[in-house]
Formats: C-alpha cells, structure tokens, sequence
C-alpha cells in the first residue's frame, strides 16, 4: 500500500490490467486491496480492467455469467478471482474508481472506435454473441479515463 500510496503521487489516474499465470488467481484481490488501500482518500483515479464473470446474463437478472450453463469450466478459477477483486474495489468507499468488465469475447481485432456501453448485463449483439475488439475495449477504457461516466461503479462494452 505504501508503495502505491508514493508512486501514484502527482498522478490522476492508475490502471490496472493484470492477470495472474494459473494456480495464482487469488493475487487479483491481494493486488486489489493493495491498490485501494494505497489510493484511499486521494484525488488519484483507479481504473480496473476486470473480469466479466459477475455481468448478468442478458434476460436472466438472476443468472451471472460464471454461473451461466455454457460457462467452460477451465476458466472458473480466473472468473471467481475477477469476482473477488470486483468485491475489494466495490467495497472502497474512498477511493474513486471504476472497473470495466469486458465481453464474453475480446480478441485482437480492428479498431473501429464503435462500442455500445452498459452496466452490469453482459452486452450481446443481434446474433447473440458477446465480443469486441481488444483494440476497441482499450478505447473504451481511454474514453472513460478522459471523460469519466462512471464513478464508483462498474461498466462493460461490446459491438
């Protein structure tokens, strides 16, 4: 935390855009709680890119994604993780942050600078699908850091 607390002095924003290597999930919420507590009553902006595993499922408000029926089970682990660290940043009541939740899919791709925006549903276009860009979800993260919408709470996008 303290080391957070030094390096992010004079600055307006972090963000963080880690993933643990398997079999070390966990970190994510060690590193959340670090970040959170190094920003806690700052100026300084935390932007987390996390996990999409706690959007809901579009038309089952009851359903979140890593409970969903086609879930692949060997990403489970990295999907509660996400949702660990989700619950540490959501729990800051003083730092001022914002957590982007991606697509079922992003893959490198084109950059069109196109995004729909939502909140806690998992986005999905006509066909059903959930996917974006890599190129595109970092403009959405820049947009966000340049122009924020979203204060204390999370976000997600997709095509």
């Amino acid at each position: 935390m303290t080391d957070v607390a030094r390096l992010s002095q004079g600055q307006d924003v972090v963000i963080s855009a880690t993933r643990p290597v398997p079999g070390r999930e966990h970190e994510l919420a060690i590193a959340a709680k670090g970040l959170v507590g190094g920003l806690a009553g700052t100026a300084v902006r935390l932007a987390v890119v996390g996990g999409a595993a706690s959007l809901t499922l579009p038309g089952d408000p009851g359903t979140t994604v890593v409970d969903g029926p086609d879930f692949p089970p060997e990403f489970r682990p990295i999907a509660l993780a996400c949702n660990e660290q989700f619950e540490v940043v959501r729990g800051s009541d003083d730092v001022d942050w914002v957590y982007l939740s991606p697509p079922a899919m992003l893959e490198p791709g084109v950059r069109t600078g196109q995004y729909r925006l939502g909140r806690d549903e998992l986005l999905v276009d006509d066909d059903g699908a959930s996917h974006l860009s890599m190129e595109d979800f970092a403009v959405a993260l820049v947009d966000e850091v340049e122009r924020p919408r979203y204060r204390q709470s999370r976000f997600t996008v997709g095509y």
